[in-house]
């Protein structure tokens, strides 16, 4: 295998798919990537066999051929290379030629047929969703992923399609984010899919503001296609949670306050937050929100933003980090939060758009 390539499109290659790569892992293949030459381009693969990113970029094909390279070192060497025009040559016994015109490394790799084959599917249905789209429904409901463990249904995002509309879900217990768009496609049956949190993390990152992605799932697996590059991931087994009951009737009475007065009221009061401290308190008024932190040892904070409310007046505690990680995220200038008593749950509802938090006890 030779080629030449610029040194700024190989990073980009290797940007797309370095993340995939796990630093636990024992077998020494994994740490490595996958460099495939065919006739006008290269093709870069990473996997660490939950989760797999394959992308194509062009190069200057001098000789076809496979190998592949110690992940972080390969990179690191790329990165520091001062030229823009990079030349890799493989020799014998997997010895790899890195040079430019002035630098030259020798690193060695290990062969290509070691490396896992990523899963092919083929004859699946393919789902077409806009990139844009997509980019917006998980900024709105990612965070709201379990990081805990042992509740690992709940360590993903739930994909169900129906009809002709899309909807994500994710939960931690405490809150839960269900963002529903419709599709230029429709389906004659519904398909649910737990899709991991790696994944989802891997695919914000890709994502863009325009063009359409593919989505092909296979038994116990997922291929997202942008064309230019791959991901393939395995799905997490098993029953997501009914959340549809637990989604309340719409109050009637809403505090509507201006989106980012809010967010930066709640954001200075997190600032006097610790872990033993918590909840930020909430008085809610006809004209006004009082938002204040008091932490033993720490200090006290306190603030006033103005807002509408026709509910009788009360006082109610959340985690701050709860309400910042919905409303950085809402393209809205004023929002409805629908507070029934100072125990029960919050509700944010926007269009297509429902957030759900439980309170916290104060003092």
């Amino acid at each position: 295998m030779k080629f030449k390539v610029d040194k700024d499109v190989l990073l980009r290659g290797i940007d797309t798919i370095q993340n995939v790569i796990s630093t636990k892992s024992t077998l020494p293949i994994l740490s490595n990537f996958l460099l495939e030459a065919h006739k006008d381009s290269l093709r870069l693969t990473a996997t660490d066999l939950n989760i797999g990113i394959s992308c194509v970029i062009p190069v200057n094909i001098l000789e076809t051929g496979a190998i592949t390279l110690p992940a972080r070192r390969f990179s690191n060497i790329i990165r520091e290379l001062s030229e823009t025009t990079v030349e890799i040559n493989t020799k014998k016994n997997n010895i790899v030629i890195i040079e430019t015109k002035l630098c030259q490394f020798k690193i060695i790799g290990l062969p290509a047929e070691e490396f896992p084959k990523l899963p092919e599917f083929k004859d699946k249905e393919v789902i077409q969703i806009e990139q844009s789209i997509l980019k917006q429904m998980l900024n709105q409901t990612a965070f709201a992923v379990s990081l805990d463990e042992t509740r690992y249904i709940l360590n993903g995002i739930l994909f169900a399609f129906s009809q002709n509309s899309c909807t994500l879900v994710a939960t931690d217990g405490k809150r839960l984010a269900i963002s529903t768009k419709k599709l230029k496609q429709s389906f004659n049956k519904e398909i649910r899919i737990i899709v991991p949190l790696k994944t989802i993390q891997e695919l914000m990152r890709n994502l863009k503001d325009e063009g359409d992605l593919s989505l092909v799932i296979g038994p116990n697996q997922v291929l997202f296609d942008f064309k230019d590059s791959i991901i393939i991931s395995r799905l997490i087994e098993g029953e997501f949670p009914d959340y549809k009951q637990v989604v309340p009737q719409a109050a009637e009475h809403k505090i509507r306050v201006n989106r980012e007065q809010f967010l930066l009221a709640v954001r200075r009061a997190a600032l006097l937050a610790t872990p033993d401290y918590q909840a930020v308190k909430f008085e809610i008024f006809k004209d006004k929100v009082v938002i204040s932190k008091s932490t033993p040892d720490v200090g006290e904070s306190r603030e006033e933003i103005s807002g509408e409310y026709s509910g009788k007046e009360l006082v109610i505690g959340f985690n701050p980090g709860y309400l910042i990680d919905v409303l950085k995220n809402l393209p809205l200038d004023k929002v409805e939060i629908e507070i029934t008593g100072s125990e029960k749950p919050a509700v944010l509802r926007s269009e297509g758009y429902v957030y759900i938090v439980l309170p916290m006890r104060l003092g």
